[in-house]
């Protein structure tokens, strides 16, 4: 089988988090790339779920932060009757 060289630029720590990481798995780099490239061919797609990461987005974080200093509340209500008043007004 011939082989060919592929190049990736990556942050240096993810690099060293990585590495040791598929070290613990007895994998090198090369292993997991290539790993990952068989599974692509074979599946035709991506290999995993690629999900957003549980990080709140500035407009989040603002309704956090404002909900922890109590500003840009809604009204409160003592009943549920006065609150389906106030929105039916």
């Amino acid at each position: 089988m011939e082989t060919a060289n592929v190049q990736i630029r990556m942050d240096a720590e993810l690099k060293k988090q990585t590495e040791e990481t598929l070290k613990s798995m007895g994998l090198t780099m090369s292993g997991a790339v290539t790993l990952f490239f068989r599974q692509v061919v074979n599946q035709r797609r991506i290999p995993f779920e690629i999900v957003a990461p549980d990080v709140p987005n500035r407009t989040t974080r603002k309704a956090m932060k404002d909900a922890m200093e109590g500003k840009n509340l809604s009204r409160s209500y003592d009943s549920v009757d006065d609150m389906w008043k106030d929105l039916n007004a």
